[in-house]
């Protein structure tokens, strides 16, 4: 615990650290899984790219940014960097996809995708916590 921590009677947040980190990443590695590697009756890269009307290449990035960003915030290690992939998927997602649908996910709606957003960047902003691998990264690694 940081001095101002024990100073103020603060506590370090590190059980609801690893529990937001569960929360955000498991939608993220699903959905990555089906459209990178077309696990769970999904698209796979191709035809995720193709329903989008992009190019495949786009199928392959998006899906590895969630696969990838989606293990980088559960297990910690290069949090950052996963969540900052995240938040890129979830922005394209809503302005391309979500907001002319509105706010109701019943409807198609930016609701999830905004909750999943906004939950990845606070993770970005408060970092892994303890109870993560970032402690195994080499020193300069470990803050990303």
């Amino acid at each position: 615990m940081s001095t101002f921590g024990r100073l103020t009677g603060a506590r370090e947040l590190n059980l609801e650290l690893l529990i937001m980190r569960v929360a955000c990443s498991l939608p993220f590695i699903y959905h990555g899984c089906a459209i990178l590697f077309g696990m769970f009756g999904g698209p796979g890269p191709q035809n995720f790219a193709a329903f989008m009307h992009m190019p495949v290449a786009v199928g392959y990035l998006v899906g590895l940014a969630q696969f990838a960003g989606g293990i980088a915030i559960l297990t910690g290690a290069l949090l950052r960097v996963g969540a900052v992939c995240v938040i890129i998927v979830m922005l394209g997602a809503i302005l391309i996809v979500h907001i002319q649908h509105g706010y109701d996910i019943g409807h198609g709606g930016l609701e999830y995708a905004l909750t999943e957003m906004l939950l990845a960047l606070g993770l970005l902003l408060a970092g892994p916590g303890k109870y993560s691998l970032a402690g195994v990264l080499p020193g300069p690694l470990r803050k990303l």
